[in-house]
């Protein structure tokens, strides 16, 4: 039997908000990263998260936290987590909130470049499409070592509801949100399953209860800001799943945004779709077999994303 080298594996999280010290959070329970660092411009905010989490060693296996404001950090780090940026302010288009972002992504993105040309970089902060698709401009990387969390969360929160409508657990719900984290995204019911059994034949099913779980699913985070601030327990826990199956090599199979080549036709745009990814970033985008409706859908995600990057820059 050959010699095992134990695979050590470093996380860099630049922004230590609500959800980049939720993200930490979730890691340190999670165990996959050896070591977790916590960047922020905040160096008091960084140092806080940090310690918090220190203190919370004992229960858990022993990862090594660091934390601060330069991105030195991110020197020898597998991943590179993005969940820094402004936020939007009230009154404030979606466009004025690419502008500012843009503009502090182009010297974030430049300066973790400038300490770690190996990693992955994994877009959290939002709109997430288009800042996915400004930090692949900004970083020159390669193609498969950039890319957003994109539907992830809305995907789950689908499976959730699917799951509690059909009363099974969401995780025998096999169905999709794809193209644009935001209000273009589309429900992939052409091919939605539980064991292999599209949603239309089951006892259940009935399509007006499936257009409203969409739509509570599709508002379901302007309603948690609306009754508590922010959203960060659901995404924490989703950046955990990317980061753990990246770092266990898993070859898993994830609705997250990335460079699309030619997608049912769609190029040139940053969008959700699934895609397999283990430690080299992706390894494929998996082409799954939408109706001419959800081609339109995803067609429609691409021109609204393009038009926004286009008055932007």
């Amino acid at each position: 039997m050959k010699n095992v080298k134990k695979v050590t594996s470093k996380v860099a999280i630049v922004g230590a908000g609500f959800v980049g010290s939720t993200a930490a959070y979730s890691l340190l329970i999670d165990g996959a990263a050896s070591e977790i660092a916590l960047i922020d411009v905040n160096r008091e905010k960084a140092e806080g998260e940090a310690m918090d989490l220190q203190h919370g060693m004992q229960f858990r296996q022993n990862v090594k936290i660091n934390f601060g404001s330069s991105y030195e950090l991110c020197k020898d780090a597998d991943i590179v987590v993005i969940c820094a940026g402004a936020h939007q302010k009230p009154g404030e288009t979606r466009i004025d909130l690419v502008k500012r972002n843009s503009a502090i992504f182009k010297g974030m993105i430049l300066r973790i470049a400038r300490h770690n040309k190996n990693c992955i970089l994994l877009v959290v902060s939002n709109p997430v499409d288009i800042l996915t698709y400004l930090t692949l401009k900004y970083s020159k990387f390669p193609k498969s070592r950039v890319f957003g969390s994109g539907t992830i969360l809305d995907t789950a929160r689908l499976r959730y509801k699917l799951g509690e409508y059909f009363q099974v657990s969401p995780n025998s719900v096999h169905a999709y949100i794809l193209g644009e984290h935001g209000d273009s995204s589309f429900p992939v019911w052409s091919t939605a399953n539980i064991a292999g059994i599209n949603l239309k034949h089951l006892k259940k099913y009935n399509k007006k209860a499936m257009d409203k779980i969409f739509h509570e699913t599709r508002n379901a985070a302007y309603e948690i800001i609306a009754k508590k601030g922010a959203t960060y327990y659901a995404i924490g826990l989703g950046v955990s799943k990317i980061v753990n199956t990246i770092l266990s090599n898993q070859n898993g199979v994830l609705a997250l945004s990335s460079y699309l080549k030619n997608y049912q036709g769609v190029k040139d745009v940053c969008l959700s779709v699934p895609i397999v990814i283990n430690r080299n970033g992706i390894k494929e985008h998996l082409v799954l077999p939408l109706n001419s409706l959800e081609k339109k859908q995803l067609k429609k995600s691409a021109s609204i994303i393009k038009g926004i990057i286009r008055q932007c820059h």
